[in-house]
């Protein structure tokens, strides 16, 4: 297995380091260039002055007043109107690097100029970098020599070494958790078949000092007896030894008195041909990505083993399967009764990550009501379940839908607002009693309707229901606002904010969860 080799992260004061061979400038203005960077705002509007495009598009200039006489200049564009984010900054930095690799520099120094318009701006640029960095594992396997398009990334900065430094650690960690994530979700469906995930999680947390524990549940018996729902989507795949499934469980706990708790479950469908409902006319490629959700899992435990932050335990697990067909595969119409004795009522294969997802819910519920070991518990499922949800909020948001424990602790909108400012971004929807009423049994057969047999991107609130049945199904619904003792849920569809295909998966929500939970408890 290829071994995490990202570039070295450095800082430095000087924009003509002999240790960089390009200096890349994010700025919205030039006027920003001040003291010390005075320099390049002469080289750049110079530059602009006669080519103006310069001011609105990525320019390479030759200068050798620069580290490697390249000076990539990669503007924002505005930063003030109502429909600016950090994005743009986000944006700019990885336009640049890319620039610069095109020019053949391996050895970038990132400038961006301090201002006060975004808070996290600096974290994003350096992230936005390090997103043009990322190698693919199965180039870094079968490729050695092209693991890395760059060997450093420089970083300048003003005046504060020991901010800066520390910036530099904070990034390092995000962006250890973002390579684990694009590695696992990004990976064709033979390398990152549930048996090998498993092996690359393992490998991820085997150092002797890691914080993070890892627990392997496996074999079909176990899951017919503890986890039936995921059971059903693993059938087809049971006598397939590199199919089989896995349920990969992660455990931190960090240092001193523990106030707060996530529980983490990560849809892993490793590959969706949608089983019995199957993926017809061409659609079912792309589907390898449907394990986004469980790969940020794996991710979210990469941060905390890098940063460790303290006072907040957190357990996660990743339900990975693969979607198949065969004489085997579970159809529509089955009855399955799920961990919690409910008896769920199969519409479509095709919605198979709600199935595999929804028995370890309801295992991370019942571990929330423990609450001496589990104190002020959050549980989360992180999926990409609907092309609906693109529908509804674009290619580049997650949703984000809370129970009413949830919404009355304002966790939505924590992580709406922190997702902004780390270039993460979420947008709020809601579970309503049409989705409850959707999600019921239509008969007495059945307590619970898995899914319609339309596509849900031709289902009203097609991504809100699926929330709603896993809420039943999982027995989470006796544990709403009027219990005596609530639960806090969240469900994020991850569907459009897991990145392009084809492209490079983007870790979302690692982010926005990341400064939710992890970046204040430093």
């Amino acid at each position: 297995m290829a071994t995490y080799d990202p570039p070295t992260l450095a800082v430095t004061t000087n924009t003509a380091d002999a240790s960089y061979d390009s200096v890349v400038v994010v700025t919205d203005s030039t006027d920003k260039l001040t003291g010390t960077l005075s320099n390049l705002k002469t080289i750049v509007d110079n530059y602009i002055s006669v080519d103006p495009s310069g001011s609105s598009s990525v320019v390479l200039i030759v200068s050798d007043a620069v580290s490697g006489s390249k000076l990539i200049y990669s503007p924002t564009g505005p930063l003030n109107r109502d429909q600016d984010d950090v994005r743009r900054i986000y944006d700019a930095a990885d336009t640049g690097i890319k620039r610069a690799l095109a020019a053949g520099s391996t050895k970038p120094l990132l400038v961006r100029p301090p201002d006060a318009v975004f808070v996290d701006a600096d974290r994003c640029a350096l992230l936005g970098a390090l997103h043009a960095l990322y190698t693919p594992l199965e180039i870094r396997e079968a490729r050695p020599s092209d693991s890395k398009k760059a060997t450093d990334l420089g970083w300048w900065y003003a005046t504060d070494s020991v901010a800066a430094n520390n910036l530099i650690t904070l990034v390092e960690g995000l962006e250890a958790g973002r390579y684990a994530s694009r590695d696992i979700g990004g990976s064709d469906p033979e390398r990152m078949a549930p048996p090998r995930v498993a092996e690359y999680v393992e490998s991820l947390f085997s150092d002797a000092d890691s914080a993070v524990t890892v627990t392997i549940t496996q074999g079909h018996a176990t899951f017919e007896a503890d986890y039936p729902l995921l059971a059903a989507v693993n059938r087809a795949c049971k006598d397939i030894p590199r199919h089989q499934g896995r349920i990969i469980w992660l455990t931190y706990q960090g240092e001193g008195t523990i106030d707060k708790t996530l529980l983490l479950v990560g849809k892993g469908i490793c590959y969706d041909t949608g089983g019995a409902d199957i993926k017809a006319g061409g659609v079912m490629a792309g589907m390898h990505r449907d394990k986004c959700g469980a790969a940020s899992v794996a991710g979210f435990f990469r941060i905390l083993d890098k940063l460790r932050p303290k006072g907040i335990r957190v357990q996660g697990a990743m339900a990975m399967v693969r979607n198949s067909v065969g004489s085997q595969c579970y159809v529509a119409d089955e009855i399955i009764t799920s961990r919690a004795g409910c008896r769920v009522r199969v519409g479509n294969t095709d919605a198979e990550g709600r199935m595999a997802m929804t028995d370890v819910l309801c295992a991370m519920k019942e571990r929330a009501l423990d609450t001496e070991t589990n104190p002020d518990a959050t549980i989360s499922t992180w999926a990409t379940l609907t092309g609906h949800v693109i529908i509804a909020h674009g290619d580049q948001y997650s949703a984000v839908l809370g129970n009413g424990p949830a919404c009355d602790a304002n966790i939505p909108q924590d992580l709406i607002t922190n997702g902004i400012d780390m270039a993460d971004p979420c947008q709020l929807s809601t579970i309503m009693r049409e989705d409850y009423d959707f999600a019921k049994g239509k008969s007495e057969y059945e307590d619970v309707l898995q899914c319609n047999n339309e596509p849900s991107s031709k289902t009203p609130r097609g991504h809100q229901f699926p929330a709603a049945f896993m809420i039943l199904a999982s027995g989470l619904d006796q544990y709403g606002k009027q219990s005596a003792t609530p639960l806090k849920y969240v469900h994020v569809d991850v569907a459009g904010s897991a990145g392009p295909f084809p492209g490079i998966p983007t870790g979302a929500p690692l982010l926005a969860f990341a400064k939710t939970y992890i970046i204040d408890r430093l």
